[in-house]
Parts: structure tokens; sequence; C-alpha cells
């Protein structure tokens, strides 16, 4: 399942800060609807998604109904992402 979206960048502060792109609500119905085939466990949600000319693994987290794709340091910093920031998203769910 291939998506494309684009979403404002989220920091959620913790021990460190961290930075997610929420997924919106109609590509997150889409990833429910395979959820149960690509979970590993804990509702998380293998995928490899691009942002700009990156092109990188991950997990989307589950959150209220929907998504958080975090934005890993080495995905961020090159292209001068951050909190606030509008990024376009091509992500497919590893199934």
């Amino acid at each position: 399942m291939e998506l494309v979206f684009t979403g404002r960048v989220i920091e959620w502060r913790g021990p460190a800060p961290y930075y997610f792109v929420p997924v919106p609500d109609d590509e997150s119905a889409d990833i429910r609807e395979v959820a149960a085939a690509a979970s590993y466990g804990w509702g998380v949600i293998p995928v490899e998604a691009r942002i700009g000319g990156i092109t990188f693994e991950t997990s989307l987290f589950p959150k209220d109904g929907g998504y958080l794709l975090p934005l890993k340091n080495a995905v961020r910093l090159p292209q001068g992402i951050g909190a606030g920031g509008e990024v376009s998203v091509r992500m497919t769910v590893r199934l």
C-alpha cells in the first residue's frame, strides 16, 4: 500500500525531543484496514517513507485513532525540517 500526503511536523517533548508527522485521517483509515496483517505488535506499522531526497524505514505509532510517522534526525536535520514545518511524504506500508 502506497500513500502520499502532506503534514505539519509536531514535536513531542520527553527525555529528548521527538518529531512526528501525523498521518491524515483518510490515510489512517486505509492503514487501519491492513493493520492486523502489517503490525508486528503493540499496533505499530512498519513503513518505508520518503521525504525530500531521503528514503528511510521506520514504524508508525498509533495515536488517538490515527498514526504518527517518526522523523529521525538523519532525515530532519539535512533537510532543515523542524517543528511546525510542512512536509510531503511518500510512504509504503510493509506487509
